[in-house]
């Protein structure tokens, strides 16, 4: 009995010296306070060239290398001077313009495929298992997610007024879902400083400049309570929160309209988005999130990532300095101006 009585308390001595130090705030919950980063290039749809969700640093490699980077890859330009400040005007009527989006100067979105709990991951879509959104409508998706990248990658749109811009050219919110809810790592500024404190969760997101102030209730159901009338449709959605344990889950429904039509995944206005938060390590946040859109797809879908430690969070000036809804008008009205001269 002695000896039985030993061996668990040897058995209990290893495990607690194998758990890290969990930082914990004054009630006794995992602190989930301070700045991250979750740059990867795993996309949130799994490519057919991937043999499964999980795959080897060999395989990760292959994928990054195949992978392209705001319009272009390394098959099409070379990453040294792709942009030649001597080069001439593209031709006139090109679709893109001649300039594929951005060159590697501009962008920082991670060096390789993200890991979750140690494993390289080839989508952040974990359900449905094909790693592939399940849309009810999978050709009218595949046009507005068209639409979506010709216009991103060019520039090439009407621009009548103000409101024809993107979201993120007006600097109403980031592009590519980085703020949420479903938080997705994108070209670059994927940085966020989580403040934790008993009854909220602010999460300052780098890109662009934007805050989510999450209340945290003492129950699901309180939380539940909590959400605001339908009525109210804030960027980045209405969110709520609660523990489950040690995972901070939060609700979010009542997305701003223009914001779900534009995001990386589009909800309808009956969407709901969950996302849980753990604390894994000190050095990774495990984070999850859920969709559930009858309107939109065929079954509830899940995805996976992971936040890592960052030194810095620096300011996004978005804006400031920025000349580009100003040329894009002056373009617009210029062509207007033309076509009444008969040009």
């Amino acid at each position: 009995m002695l000896k039985s009585s030993l061996l668990a308390a040897a058995a209990l001595a290893l495990t607690a010296g194998a758990a890290f130090a969990q930082p914990m705030t004054k009630s006794g919950k995992p602190d989930l306070t301070g700045i991250w980063s979750n740059a990867s290039l795993t996309p949130l749809q799994r490519s057919r060239m991937a043999s499964g969700l999980v795959v080897d640093a060999k395989e990760a490699a292959a994928i990054v290398a195949a992978t392209g980077t705001g319009g272009a890859n390394d098959k099409t330009w070379a990453r040294e001077d792709y942009s030649d400040p001597n080069a001439p005007a593209p031709e006139k009527g090109g679709s893109d313009f001649g300039v594929k989006a951005y060159d590697s100067a501009w962008v920082a979105p991670g060096e390789m495929l993200g890991k979750v709990r140690g494993a390289y991951r080839s989508s952040a879509i974990v359900e449905p298992a094909t790693g592939v959104l399940p849309y009810k409508n999978g050709a009218a998706a595949a046009q507005r997610s068209q639409v979506r990248a010709v216009r991103y990658a060019t520039g090439n749109d009407p621009y009548e007024g103000p409101e024809a811009t993107s979201l993120s050219e007006r600097c109403l919110i980031g592009f590519g879902n980085t703020g949420g809810p479903g938080m997705l790592s994108t070209l670059y500024n994927n940085t966020y400083q989580f403040v934790l404190t008993e009854d909220h969760l602010a999460i300052v997101v780098e890109m662009a400049h934007d805050t989510r102030v999450i209340p945290i209730f003492k129950t699901a159901a309180a939380a539940r309570a909590g959400h605001r009338p339908d009525a109210i449709k804030p960027w980045l959605g209405d969110s709520v929160a609660w523990w489950e344990g040690e995972t901070l889950v939060v609700e979010t429904i009542n997305v701003h309209p223009e914001q779900a039509e534009n995001g990386s995944f589009y909800l309808s206005s009956k969407a709901k988005v969950t996302e849980r938060l753990t604390r894994i390590s000190d050095k990774e946040i495990d984070y999850a999130f859920t969709v559930e859109d009858p309107d939109t797809y065929t079954q509830p879908w899940k995805a996976e990532l992971s936040f890592h430690p960052q030194s810095s969070l620096y300011e996004y000036a978005c804006h400031e300095g920025n000349y580009g809804l100003e040329g894009i008008l002056a373009g617009a009205r210029r062509a207007e101006s033309e076509r009444r001269a008969g040009r």
